[in-house]
């Protein structure tokens, strides 16, 4: 199986989670800073050296999971060292915060290029292998596990290149499912509440007040190590998760539905449906940082 970014927080957290309920673990980490800087593979080297002193498999990967070639062979690399694919865990990204009205090109390309391409690429070839693993005959039992956030699902001030990447994870996720059933592929994804470099001066910057970190990351990897096992059952979900307790989320529904007496509406009975329509749908969730 296959984590992405996970040198660090939440990925390593699923990494070793992953290696210690007995999965071979490709431990993929490009090894950048918060923002998207520098790099190296110390971080990933790091996280494989941590599985085999306890006993584990794992091997370490640089690749830039937005490069199409980068993470066709991250997958080839997968398949050639333990045989075949079961798992991939859609993790990597970085941050460059800003207000939309202030934020530049390079800061929302670089953003959206690293979560979604970085999640639809590394996706893309894997599906290539199950899919021909499925055409041959083969039973298929696999799962792919997407990373979005609470950003995503809701907004957050000073974050819309990194919340507009996250929810077209959130929508990606629910289109996979749909397309990629057939070939025994289960997909869903996680909106994790934790803290790691992304949220530094987010959360309490020492220890955690009372001696129990509510915001370790390892507390969302029971999760996802059961969304990418063969004991998951749901596919196209998207789940909340924090501490010891999660929520299932629903996106979009078509909401109350408000009409008039023939096909075409005024300007103004628009207007009048809009509001109509508006009072009997519940109110949306506060965007994360609106006052």
């Amino acid at each position: 199986m296959i984590v992405t970014g996970a040198g660090r927080g939440l990925g390593r957290a699923h990494a070793l989670a992953f290696a210690a309920a007995g999965a071979s673990v490709i431990v993929n980490d490009l090894g950048v800073d918060r923002n998207g800087s520098g790099g190296g593979s110390e971080a990933a080297h790091g996280v494989v050296e941590e599985i085999v002193a306890a006993g584990g498999s794992a091997v370490a990967n640089g690749a830039d999971v937005a490069d199409w070639e980068a993470a066709s062979a991250l997958i080839t690399q997968a398949v050639d060292t333990y045989g075949r694919l079961d798992t991939l865990v859609c993790n990597a990204g970085f941050l460059r915060d800003r207000m939309l009205a202030t934020m530049g090109e390079d800061e929302w390309d670089a953003v959206v290029r690293v979560h979604l391409k970085g999640h639809f690429a590394p996706a893309r070839h894997a599906i290539e292998h199950w899919r021909g693993r499925a055409k041959r005959g083969e039973s298929v039992d696999a799962r792919l596990v997407n990373t979005s956030s609470g950003a995503g699902l809701m907004g957050s001030i000073g974050q819309g290149n990194y919340a507009a990447a996250k929810a077209a994870i959130a929508a990606l996720t629910v289109q996979q499912a749909a397309e990629w059933g057939r070939y025994g592929v289960l997909v869903n994804a996680i909106a994790p509440d934790a803290r790691t470099r992304m949220t530094e001066g987010v959360f309490y910057s020492d220890e955690p007040p009372d001696g129990w970190d509510e915001k370790d990351p390892a507390n969302a990897s029971p999760l996802v190590v059961w969304l990418g096992s063969a004991e998951c059952d749901v596919t196209g979900r998207m789940f909340e998760v924090s501490g010891g307790r999660l929520s299932v989320c629903d996106g979009w529904q078509h909401g109350p539905v408000a009409r008039i007496g023939r096909r075409q509406m005024s300007v103004s009975e628009a207007g009048e449906l809009a509001h109509q329509s508006i009072a009997s749908a519940p109110e949306p969730a506060p965007v994360y940082g609106v006052d």
